[in-house]
């Protein structure tokens, strides 16, 4: 069954526009309620948000669609993605909900949804919840509806469950860390679990006002935190997206850290340790061949999916591992949450970093690079269907000649074709990115 309103990682768009309306969000939150209000126990659903503006218009109008189904609904206000797949299970409840667009600006809003053991829902069950949409969902008596409550202590929750993933008996002292908290979800949580954990801890992006959130700041801007890792002489900066489930560092000498290098430093010290499952780790095509060779002469097995981390997650689940991860900083660490965990990936790459009592740099940086280019340009979703433009693709990948990869996809959040190459003739990829790219905007 094709899917209408969900893409790769939930439902997202322009707040306020369809498909982010409150009627649209009432009619979700009514399907999805349907969907799985099973048995005959007292039905609850949590549901958190990062701290954009359009939250106050999203949220109730879940709330109302939940309790018009007879749910209970747990408000947990603004928290990570991770806290509220993790709070989902916790709580036995039936259905997690986050009101997040993630990295996008504050214009755009999402809703995630994730099922009773805290992961993202399948393609099937979103098809099922679009279904429900389309043919409408009975009311529940007056007798039977739902209450709404705020979770008081769901920060609290979160932060002792993440600090618990950290070594016993190792501390942070000694290190000091600039959290850059991209004035989203993670704006209290993060700085509360390194400070508390023994770091001196450099906040910022830390006052969120509805309208900031990802502006010029964290895991997808990170220039204003390798500046300020400079200018405070600290040991690393950590970033986090709006809503957290995505992590990128940068070491003392304010160089970017991003999600391939430390997927090659946790996958290595697990396989040494034995906790690798399979010895394999699960990654998507956009991961650089640098960590595919690096992996292979660690003899770890390399797994590609397709773009997203819910598509990482389902083959995590398929073949039984435990790390899995992109390279734009999503890491799943199956040992401790179902969905990925900026905070709790960066306090497994601390761990290391206190352990090994050596620079950030020499810890984090395994292998290098292949080149690689990565262009994203607005053009008509059908372009895909060009047969000109897949000539263009086949002929690019000859020029390639098997030393290099080229991708070429649709984005699931936006309306964006992204085209990425890469391979040892830095010269090479850079004109066949920028030619198929103007290519795809012309078409």
């Amino acid at each position: 069954m094709t899917r209408k309103l969900f893409g790769t990682d939930g439902i997202r768009g322009r707040a306020n526009q369809e498909p982010m309306t409150a009627t649209t969000a009432l009619s979700v939150a009514m399907a999805a309620a349907k969907l799985f209000r099973r048995g005959e126990h007292r039905h609850r659903v949590v549901i958190g948000k990062d701290t954009r503006l359009s939250g106050y218009l999203l949220e109730p109008a879940l709330t109302a669609g939940f309790i018009a189904q007879g749910m209970d609904v747990f408000l947990l206000g603004p928290l990570p993605t991770p806290a509220v797949a993790m709070l989902t299970k916790s709580l036995r409840a039936d259905l997690g909900v986050m009101i997040s667009a993630s990295h996008n600006p504050y214009e755009d809003n999402g809703i995630k949804l994730f099922g009773p053991d805290g992961s993202k829902l399948s393609d099937e069950l979103e098809s099922q919840i679009e279904a429900l949409m389309e043919n409408g969902c009975d009311l529940a008596p007056a007798d039977a509806l739902g209450k709404a409550a705020r979770l008081e202590d769901a920060l609290g929750r979160y932060v002792e469950f993440v600090k618990g993933t950290f070594p016993s008996g190792l501390r942070l002292e000694g290190l000091k860390i600039v959290i850059d908290c991209a004035n989203g979800a993670a704006y209290k949580v993060a700085p509360t679990v390194l400070w508390e954990l023994g770091a001196d801890v450099i906040p910022m992006a830390v006052q969120p006002d509805g309208r900031n959130i990802n502006h010029k700041c964290g895991a997808t801007q990170p220039q204003a935190l390798c500046e300020a890792v400079l200018l405070h002489g600290a040991d690393l900066g950590i970033a986090l997206d709006g809503d957290a489930d995505r992590l990128i560092m940068v070491d003392e000498n304010g160089c970017v850290i991003d999600g391939d290098q430390l997927m090659a430093l946790i996958a290595s010290t697990w396989a040494q340790s034995g906790r690798l499952k399979h010895n394999t780790l699960v990654t998507t095509v956009m991961s650089n061949l640098g960590l595919e060779r690096f992996l292979k002469k660690e003899k770890i097995e390399m797994i590609r999916t397709n773009v997203g981390d819910r598509y990482v997650v389902e083959e995590m689940r398929a073949r039984g591992c435990n790390l899995g991860g992109e390279q734009s900083g999503h890491m799943i660490l199956g040992d401790y949450s179902t969905t990925g965990d900026g905070l709790l990936t960066a306090l497994q790459v601390l761990a290391v970093i206190c352990e090994s009592q050596k620079p950030t740099s020499e810890v984090c940086r395994l292998f290098e690079p292949v080149p690689q280019l990565l262009k994203s340009v607005r053009a008509s979703r059908d372009v895909m269907n060009d047969p000109a433009f897949q000539s263009a693709i086949k002929a690019a990948e000859a020029k390639l000649n098997g030393a290099g990869r080229l991708l070429v996809r649709k984005s699931g959040t936006e309306s964006l074709i992204r085209v990425m190459a890469e391979g040892d003739d830095q010269a090479l990829v850079k004109r066949l990115v920028e030619d198929l790219a103007d290519l795809a905007a012309s078409a």
